[in-house]
């Protein structure tokens, strides 16, 4: 790979940040130069999003500078680092000074956390735009990027912020690299500094890796160096753990496998529920996908607390609210939104209960109500416990598995639907037949629980389809209250 650009990429972006830019970096009487993602970024032939601008010194105020002109956000990240943001038209732009007192661009360099981070060019404030499209590049970053591989310069800077050792796999995820061999040796080695570094930032460069395409071959990386064990040591437990004879593996080589199923599973739904792919067109791509790999991942995570074994058998009961528990904690420590915990820690709960269900229509057939009983608990999140239960099913490949179990689940799916659409949706589309104001003023009941337990009662009424209008519902509930 050439260390020239093929292009100015900066003439890509506003003509007005790069004349503001251009302001400031004259005002400043020093360089200014781009440097790290957007560089490796350009090279590799991607617009980069977020700009990277490096100065010798003061670049917090050229960021705040930057601000002003553009009327756009200003963020102090670190004033000591001297490390600031603008956040501008969808534009993130990070300034920073050269690092540890570094005093040219090729030491400032070296101080970065990978090679294919570790290059820049320099900007021209007369013309707005690259003095050159030669690459400053003093630790051989092209070529690293030519070889797709991740190589810390020192092992210093992997220990200047430990994060660096999570952020190898992140870019591992992202960019499709390997990790050098000697980086990999270096973070298995120095893997418990983690613990030192935020949560928050652990969790955004986990999120990463979730988003990708690559999560279950980096998740099993990192459970093969023991940096996944300092992130989530509740993990470790399921290793070794056997099974029953439906699984051929421990339990936490069964979490892996349901994360590289779903994986498997997330392109193509329909290759697995024939016909109905178009309940799963919202769980395409984004944040609900990597929620959904998450649920993969801790959908066990209870087994190694319940497990029991008794007369030679093995059983996990309730493993699932259990591991719900368990994750809430995890989602605590790592100050996830309440919405993505809950979701989540939902699917973990929930996980056995498409399989119950199958078990259920198989021997006896499921009525309207259980059904309904499902689709309330899943919400909107349906399609994504089915999903999971596939994944789930197909990890699990036992001499004692039932035969059928991923054709079953595909069909107890169909079926729900089917439900939904022709029993279920008309009754919430609809206004309620009676409300709390009717239990009050016909039937002088007082307000309380029963008012849920009544009113819940009538919507499984209507969707058994004993009650189909408002007379039949006001002696629905007489015979209730009578009885």
């Amino acid at each position: 790979m050439t260390k020239v650009l093929t292009q100015d990429w900066l003439q890509a972006y506003p003509e007005e940040l790069r004349r503001a830019l251009a302001k400031v970096a004259q005002r400043s009487g020093q360089p200014m130069y781009v440097a790290g993602g957007p560089v490796r970024d350009w090279l590799l032939g991607v617009a980069a999003r977020d700009l990277d601008f490096t100065v010798p010194k003061g670049a917090v105020a050229c960021a705040r500078e930057v601000s002003g002109l553009l009327g756009g956000a200003f963020v102090l990240l670190d004033e000591a680092e001297d490390v600031a943001r603008v956040v501008w038209q969808g534009l993130t732009l990070d300034f920073s000074g050269f690092r540890n007192h570094t005093t040219t661009i090729e030491d400032d360099l070296g101080q970065r956390d990978f090679t294919i981070n570790a290059m820049a060019v320099l900007f021209d404030s007369e013309t707005c735009g690259l003095v050159s499209l030669t690459v400053i590049d003093p630790l051989g970053g092209v070529t690293d990027l030519a070889q797709k591989m991740i190589r810390i310069p020192a092992v210093a800077n992997l220990l200047a912020d430990p994060l660096r050792l999570l952020r190898a796999y992140r870019f591992a995820a992202t960019l499709g690299f390997a990790i050098e061999a000697q980086t990999e040796t270096a973070i298995v080695a120095h893997g418990g500094l983690l613990i030192k570094t935020a949560m928050e930032r652990v969790a955004y460069e986990l999120g990463l890796i979730m988003v990708s395409d690559r999560a279950w071959q980096i998740i099993s990386r990192m459970a093969a160096g023991g940096l996944l064990w300092v992130v989530f040591p509740e993990l470790a437990a399921g290793r070794g753990l056997k099974q029953p004879a439906s699984h051929h593996l421990d339990v936490f080589g069964h979490i892996l496998e349901a994360l590289r199923c779903l994986e498997k599973i997330l392109p193509a739904p329909e290759a697995y529920f024939p016909g109905q792919g178009g309940l799963f067109s919202e769980m395409a791509q984004g944040k609900r996908v990597a929620l959904l790999k998450w649920a993969a991942l801790f959908h066990d995570l209870g087994k190694p607390k319940t497990h029991r074994l008794a007369g030679g058998k093995i059983t996990f009961y309730n493993h699932d609210q259990a591991g719900a528990k368990i994750f809430e904690a995890i989602a605590e420590r790592l100050h996830w939104p309440k919405d993505d915990r809950n979701r989540v820690a939902r699917l973990i709960a929930l996980h056995m209960w498409p399989f119950h269900l199958s078990n259920a229509r198989l021997r006896t057939g499921i009525s309207r109500k259980a059904c309904l009983r499902l689709i309330k608990a899943a919400g909107d999140d349906l399609a994504s416990l089915f999903l999971l239960a596939m994944a789930d099913s197909l990890a699990g490949q036992g001499v004692g598995k039932p035969p059928g179990m991923e054709e079953n689940l595909a069909l107890l799916l169909l079926e729900v639907h089917g439900v939904y659409v022709e029993h279920i949706q008309p009754v919430f589309a609809n206004p309620p037949l009676l409300t709390g104001h009717d239990l009050i003023e016909i039937f002088a009941l007082e307000p309380g629980p029963v008012f849920k337990e009544v009113l819940d009662g009538l919507i499984v009424a209507q969707v058994e389809g004993l009650v189909s209008n408002r007379e039949q519902a006001l002696a629905w509930v007489k015979m209730i209250v009578a009885g």
